[in-house]
């Protein structure tokens, strides 16, 4: 099993999580929301940093995060 979604957070720029959730603290983190800071990790050279498939697989199936909001 891989890194949960809090210690995947807490290896990531602070000050981008919170630009990309600025507004949205109370909701669980969304899937759109991890992709900005996937995005931003690759152009800054910085992939390592991504989550694999599978862990954004356990994160959704196990409610860390949202896929998606009604």
């Amino acid at each position: 099993m891989g890194r949960s979604y809090q210690d995947w957070l807490n290896q990531q720029d602070q000050a981008l999580v919170a630009k990309v959730r600025q507004g949205d603290e109370s909701n669980k983190p969304l899937l759109n929301q991890i992709n900005w800071i996937w995005v931003a990790n690759l152009m800054n050279k910085k992939a390592e940093l991504n989550p694999t498939s599978a862990e954004l697989l356990d994160w959704v199936t196990s409610g860390q995060i949202d896929a998606m909001r009604k």
